[in-house]
């Protein structure tokens, strides 16, 4: 497989209409509905380089001519390097039959952690300790656009660590949820952009993991078929013994957490009920400073 696709989807806040906040799942053994825990973040920093920025100087108001300017355009980027502290020594535990939402202004770092929690982005420092099969929705389906949706299907149920018995029994299902019945054995480079993701969430949606990360998902489509993604990832969340989720939409992690992390450049400013964390959120952050949360889709 040459590579892994990520689905970009946006959460329309309209698809969460009418569902109650998120009550707690599972039955934990000190009568608080929690479990064992199922993964520890321990003080885990992230940080990346960025290759081919210009370099940064001193603005003296001098303007060079046509000619320097287009000689030294290609020469200005060479060997700068930026270096991007995304995460800064996150902490917390999280246990079987937890739903929480991470939110934050946008950059605040809350994909990268997601992303580093799952295993896809290496951490600079700290550790991360998980119990079962981690799972980012939407990663696991590597799809290849020369190949036909059938056995686009076959590769992504396996990608996920379904036999090929699994994925011939869950075959209609995921061609039905996708609605591409009549296209399920033409090559994926000739699927619009809409098709092709909704294969992709239908497959990745086939097998539910022990630790369930869901990052800005999931409507795409029509209402109708947002208002199915919304049912299957609800689904989904009650079947999975922990869920992670990202987004922009209040309505979705309050429907879905019950439990909300904050994080501010990079850090973590409040870990608590979802409903006091929201409601920090929304007085801390002004409207219009680029929120990614309460009253921001």
């Amino acid at each position: 497989m040459a590579r892994i696709d990520e689905i970009d989807f946006s959460m329309d806040e309209a698809a969460f209409d009418g569902l109650p906040p998120a009550g707690r799942r599972g039955a934990g053994h000190d009568g608080s509905g929690l479990g064992s825990p199922t993964m520890v973040v321990d003080h885990v920093h992230v940080r990346y380089r960025v290759f081919g920025g210009k370099r940064l100087g001193a603005s003296t108001g001098y303007r060079p001519s046509l000619y320097r300017r287009l000689f030294e355009r290609t020469s200005s980027a060479v060997g700068a390097v930026s270096e991007i502290h995304a995460v800064r020594g996150v902490s917390f535990v999280a246990h079987e039959g937890e739903s929480i939402g991470i939110v934050g202004r946008n950059g605040a770092g809350k994909s990268t952690l997601l992303r580093a929690m799952a295993g896809l982005m290496p951490y600079s420092a700290g550790a991360v300790y998980a119990v079962g099969q981690c799972a980012l929705l939407g990663v696991n389906a590597a799809l290849l656009a020369t190949l036909t949706g059938d056995r686009n299907i076959m590769l992504g149920g396996l990608a996920l660590g379904l036999t090929r018995a699994e994925v011939r029994q869950r075959f209609d299902a995921i061609v039905d949820f996708a609605g591409i019945r009549e296209f399920v054995h033409l090559p994926m480079n000739a699927y619009s952009s809409g098709m092709a993701s909704r294969l992709r969430f239908a497959i990745s949606t086939a097998r539910v993991p022990d630790i369930l990360m869901i990052d800005e998902a999931l409507a795409t489509g029509d209402a109708e078929f947002q208002r199915r993604s919304r049912d299957k990832i609800m689904e989904v969340k009650d079947q999975a013994g922990t869920v992670f989720l990202v987004s922009h939409s209040a309505k979705a992690v309050q429907a879905m957490c019950e439990r909300a992390i904050w994080l501010e450049k990079g850090e973590l400013v409040m870990d608590g009920p979802c409903a006091e964390v929201l409601e920090a959120y929304r007085l801390g952050v002004a409207p219009g400073d680029g929120a990614a949360g309460p009253g921001a889709s």
